[in-house]
């Protein structure tokens, strides 16, 4: 089992309990860079392993490059609980989301999960000294392809809306993490009302 684990936006004391357990269980520990490195280091017995991302644009190299860090991830993932920890959250802006995507070609045998961090998104607002109190924009200079609606009361209204924008994908979840948590990925059984801790993804 492979997971890709949030570490946060660096400070030590702004790791999960839940990233914690997972790195005591993991027999193997993967990162992307030495700051990872310094985040995990007091719950592993054993030095994290680096994993070389170069930042080059030969398409061809990458590809070699992303491969065959993932078939040695993927050999220690089929034996038992493996983390590739990185900065952040791994689901946004993420090295785990293209390791995830090659995982599945190279070793579809492999089960992956995620495991969130306090993301910069978030973080940057309590180091500023700001609030967030209305509908915000995150922007790394691509298109937008991506929208989450907070408290999705409307469901399929909202869901008709971001049609028009051109989204083709939605996912409808409520109360994420709890013992009622639900996640509806068929569009058909949307339903038309959500409560307060309702979320809609939308993808283009």
């Amino acid at each position: 089992m492979l997971y890709g684990v949030g570490l946060g936006p660096g400070d030590p004391e702004l790791l999960t309990i839940k990233a914690v357990n997972i790195l005591k269980e993991s027999i193997k520990v993967f990162v992307p860079g030495e700051m990872a490195a310094d985040l995990v280091r007091p719950y592993v017995t054993e030095e994290p392993e680096y994993l070389d991302f170069p930042m080059i644009y030969d398409k061809e190299k990458l590809n070699e490059i992303w491969t065959e860090n993932a078939k040695k991830v993927a050999e220690y993932a089929r034996k038992g609980t493996v983390a590739f920890c990185l900065i952040g959250d791994p689901n946004f802006f993420s090295t785990f989301t293209h390791m995830k995507k090659v995982m599945e070609e190279v070793a579809p045998d492999v089960k992956t999960a995620t495991v969130p961090g306090i993301s910069s998104i978030t973080s940057c607002a309590s180091q500023m000294g700001v609030a967030v109190e209305s509908s915000f924009e995150v922007h790394d200079g691509s298109d937008i392809g991506y929208m989450i609606h907070l408290k999705a009361r409307k469901p399929r209204e909202i869901m008709e809306k971001f049609k028009k924008k051109g989204y083709t994908e939605f996912i409808f979840a409520e109360r994420l993490f709890s013992d009622r948590e639900v996640i509806i990925k068929d569009q058909s059984k949307i339903p038309e009302e959500g409560n307060y801790f309702s979320i809609m993804y939308a993808k283009k």
